[in-house]
């Protein structure tokens, strides 16, 4: 009994040790699960002090010690896939660096970005595109405006001199307002005081109808100041932006062969670049040729109106000439 009673107290104080010296290495697999190797260490070398057990009874350490040796034979299998996972992780965080290295970054493709990063010669070409549309505007708006007030002032002319009978009441009709219908009938009254004594209303009318050739010519002239450089704007300015981007793409194509890489994050910002030139070329030019249609229609209205006023002078001095022979024709007959 005694000797049955030793040794199961001799295999629970080697199940005690055994328990102990698990005990550590299971806190710091818990604590620190990204440095499994290192608890290998005190597993291996803790079985030393079981010796002076195992020689002092042979026969009751046979038993417990396939139980303290399979703990530590199993405890390295264990962490191994660990630390395989941990040689792993870095080789592929390592690849991914290098990778990100590689690749260069996109840059931001705004027009203002990719203004400021073009050619000077592209550059200039934009300014001078921009420039030429600011003037196609600024044609649209002084041109809308002269015409308005220029066919309202006329219309409104034509309906105050409808009703009256010579140039002498046209003129007090319309007072002191300038325009192109004043101007018509200054130039009958003139050519009437000029040719007083002249028998032949023919020539008179001939020579007033020249003047007021002259005075529609040099309306013309003036109502279509500014439609030269919207013609201009929008027959050029594709084609000066075409430049610019013809010009942005040769710079672009050498950059990549200095780069000697075809990677869309290097070509794609100079091709960008130059194809800006082209679009604003387009904006400037498809406004003005449209403007351009439209002030063209517009001056034909206008025109036709300035026809009806050299008319209507023309009428009011023929009436005067015939009014004149006829009261020279009863005097002579009184």
């Amino acid at each position: 009994m005694k000797i049955t009673s030793f040794q199961a107290s001799l295999a629970a104080a080697v199940l005690l040790a055994a328990t102990w010296l698990l005990a550590p290495v299971s806190a710091q697999t818990q604590t620190q699960p990204a440095a499994p190797a290192r608890p290998a260490a005190p597993v291996t070398a803790q079985p030393a002090p079981a010796a002076p057990a195992v020689a002092a009874q042979p026969s009751a350490i046979a038993a417990p010690a396939p139980s303290t040796a399979a703990p530590a034979l199993v405890r390295p299998a264990a962490a191994a896939p660990s630390a395989t996972e941990a040689a792993v992780t870095p080789a592929s965080d390592t690849g991914g660096t290098a990778k990100a290295s590689i690749v260069p970054a996109m840059k931001e493709l705004s027009p203002w970005v990719m203004f400021m990063s073009a050619d000077i010669i592209v550059k200039g070409v934009m300014i001078g595109l921009a420039f030429a549309s600011l003037v196609t505007w600024t044609v649209f708006i002084a041109k809308s405006i002269e015409l308005s007030v220029a066919s309202a002032k006329l219309r409104s002319a034509l309906k105050k001199v409808a009703e009256v009978r010579s140039l002498a009441e046209a003129q007090m009709a319309l007072g002191s307002k300038e325009g192109i219908l004043p101007s018509f009938l200054t130039a009958a009254l003139r050519e009437a005081r000029m040719s007083a004594g002249l028998s032949s209303d023919t020539g008179i009318k001939e020579r007033a109808a020249s003047s007021f050739a002259e005075i529609v010519r040099a309306e013309q002239r003036r109502i279509r100041i500014g439609m030269g450089f919207l013609a201009t704007i929008g027959s050029t300015s594709p084609f000066v932006g075409l430049f610019g981007t013809v010009w942005g793409i040769m710079n672009s194509f050498i950059g990549i062969s200095k780069s000697q890489t075809t990677n869309l994050a290097v070509v794609a910002p100079g091709i960008a670049e130059a194809l800006l030139a082209t679009a604003i070329g387009l904006v400037a030019a498809i406004p003005a040729v449209i403007i351009y249609n439209h002030f063209s229609r517009v001056t034909k209205s206008y025109l036709e109106l300035v026809s009806r006023a050299s008319g209507a002078a023309a009428r009011l001095l023929s009436r005067d000439l015939d009014r004149s022979h006829g009261s020279a024709h009863s005097r002579a007959a009184e």
